[in-house]
């Protein structure tokens, strides 16, 4: 079995406790803001699903692009009314029509580390959207990363079928604005007692409000506002995601 294969099995477990309503309402009211009519989003890295169906939910329809076969397979399982999955590369995607707007949660854009990356995910966003459209993500902050360092963390989770536990070692390489996050994940069968192990690095872009503002004019958007992930406070040296948004020109 393939790590992405044990991961899209794990994945629903392990966030559990993530408040996707919560964070979902908090999106919307930011795009109702912006256009009250809006209608239809693409969102960037849709993992399994769980944030568009509170999207569906709330009456749009929803296009999601994920580079993970498995996981595209378990969000299609769960039959989400007006959502349409697909497997995909967020720097070079199309979709069958252009939207309201394109949003990445969970610091998916952190993951783009190149900066070719990030520019051909930018005017593949930029391309995907109706005139004025928005682009709204979330990534790491630099000046928090670098004011609180990240931790070594240890995550423990179980349900009837599985026990995980997550190791997370961070590495910072402070040239390339980058860390390095080093996961050690046991997962255990209970059933069988048998157990995988999967050692993955996440390398993890963090920005700065004027390296977006940069990267905003370069691919033809206009900048609207940045603030604190959930909160909408003023981003700090304390805030380790901060929500941006992003007009089409």
């Amino acid at each position: 079995m393939s790590n992405f294969q044990i991961y899209s099995r794990y994945y629903d477990l392990l966030y559990k406790d993530k408040d996707y309503a919560a964070e979902v309402a908090y999106v919307v009211k930011i795009l109702k803001g912006q256009n009250k009519n809006i209608s239809s989003l693409i969102e960037l890295g849709s993992g399994t699903g769980n944030h568009a169906a509170h999207f569906c939910t709330s009456g749009l329809k929803v296009f999601g692009v994920e580079r993970s076969v498995e996981m595209v397979e378990e969000a299609k399982k769960k039959n989400i009314p007006n959502y349409y999955p697909e497997v995909g590369d967020i720097t070079t995607f199309k979709t069958p029509q252009k939207t309201d707007a394109v949003i990445s949660l969970f610091h998916v854009i952190s993951y783009l580390t190149d900066n070719e990356q990030l520019i051909k995910c930018f005017s593949a966003t930029r391309e995907s959207l109706n005139p004025n459209g928005i682009f709204l993500f979330d990534v790491w902050y630099t000046p928090a990363v670098y004011h609180l360092k990240p931790e070594t963390r240890v995550k423990r989770l179980a349900n009837e079928v599985l026990e995980i536990v997550r190791l997370a070692e961070p590495v910072i390489h402070p040239n390339e604005n980058v860390v390095d996050v080093n996961y050690e994940v046991i997962i255990k069968e209970k059933s069988s007692g048998s157990a995988n192990t999967i050692l993955e690095t996440h390398p993890m872009r963090h920005f700065s409000i004027n390296e977006i503002k940069l990267l905003a004019a370069l691919t033809g958007f206009e900048f609207v506002k940045a603030e604190e992930f959930f909160t909408a406070n003023k981003p700090s040296e304390k805030t380790w995601g901060v929500c941006f948004v992003l007009r089409k020109k």
